[in-house]
């Protein structure tokens, strides 16, 4: 790559956590997509995917890859977010899948569920220019004018809806939880400020669940509670992991470790449990200790999507008073919206 002003690795520009929609004529509204942040740069034949944290995608991606080097333009900086189409709803699951070794594997991945870079920026255009210092309503204007003459015949390459509308973002919120991570502002007037979180904002939805402890992990290299593995129960009375939390203060662990390892019993979950086939497992998946699931309590969470509290949750009280069997899956299960009409 030798005719495009930007080059890899670029820091994407980032957003920071704030609790409500910032209001305001600055402001351009953006749904939060659930998937890997990418960038995308192409010279004439040569395509090259960064990952947020500035590694190559590509390899894991070639479904992507074909699709850009079919679209028209032969220069182009574009950010994006990698997504997967699995029936009507988009697959956290799927893309973790992708991330493997095997290049035959990666291939087999992608002819079963092809991928979708979902595009909000156009970071240099078709001549190879750098945009980044453009504000962002001129950049959105230059984007739109590139989809229409590049994105349509290409249906693994979309453009992502922006509005100015907070009754459109409001609905869009509403969708969180499912395709959706969350609605993105974005100040009009600004630059692309590459590795900042100087110009966007990002809100998600924060709700609750009751849950119930059926497990727990030591924190490594030590005999002191790391986590604890928390779980909802079906239909058939069966109880399945969804998360963890690990969100304890230091003087607590001692007190909570002489607790729960009192409590140690299998088989802890009976449905789905830790270590199952999961995108979220690691290599200490395996290494946890069941308990007899006695203790309920209540956490917060952003995301639950294929079974899962996306991320780690937070304690926001023990709930003595409730019987662990009212802990069931159907306070979550509604949450796991469709949102690919947007697209």
């Amino acid at each position: 790559m030798n005719t495009l002003e930007l080059q890899p690795p670029l820091p994407p520009m980032e957003a920071r956590s704030v609790d409500e929609i910032p209001v305001g004529n600055e402001w351009q509204y953006e749904p939060k997509w659930d998937g890997f942040r990418c960038i995308a740069f192409r010279d004439r034949d040569e395509i090259y995917l960064q990952s947020k944290a500035g590694q190559p995608l590509a390899r894991y991606f070639p479904d992507v890859v074909q699709a850009l080097s079919a679209l028209p333009a032969r220069r182009f900086v574009i950010d994006g977010e990698l997504v997967i189409p699995a029936g009507c709803a988009l697959s956290f699951d799927e893309l973790q899948l992708r991330l493997h070794p095997a290049a035959s594997r990666v291939k087999k991945l992608a002819a079963a569920h092809p991928a979708m870079l979902v595009v909000f920026d156009l970071l240099a255009d078709r001549t190879g220019n750098s945009l980044v210092s453009l504000p962002l309503r001129e950049r959105r204007r230059d984007l739109e004018k590139f989809a229409a003459t590049n994105f349509h015949a290409e249906m693994r390459v979309r453009l992502s809806p922006a509005t100015t509308s907070l009754t459109t973002a409001k609905k869009w919120f509403d969708k969180v939880g499912g395709d959706l991570d969350g609605v993105i502002a974005k100040q009009l007037g600004a630059a692309y400020a590459s590795g900042e979180r100087t110009a966007m904002v990002k809100v998600k939805q924060i709700r609750t669940a009751d849950c119930v402890v059926g497990g727990f992990r030591y924190a490594t290299g030590a005999r002191v509670l790391g986590s604890l593995l928390l779980g909802l129960y079906d239909d058939a009375g069966l109880l399945h992991h969804v998360g963890f939390t690990s969100a304890f203060k230091a003087t607590e662990k001692r007190a909570l470790t002489d607790k729960f390892e009192a409590l140690k019993k299998a088989p802890g979950f009976t449905g789905n449990a830790p270590g199952g086939p999961s995108r979220w497992s690691t290599e200490r998946s395996g290494e946890w200790e069941p308990v007899d699931p006695k203790i309920v309590v209540e956490i917060t969470y952003d995301h639950f999507t294929g079974g899962r509290f996306r991320h780690g949750t937070k304690i926001v009280r023990w709930r003595n008073e409730k019987a662990p069997r009212q802990c069931t899956l159907d306070q979550v299960e509604g949450r796991e919206g469709r949102s690919l009409a947007l697209l």
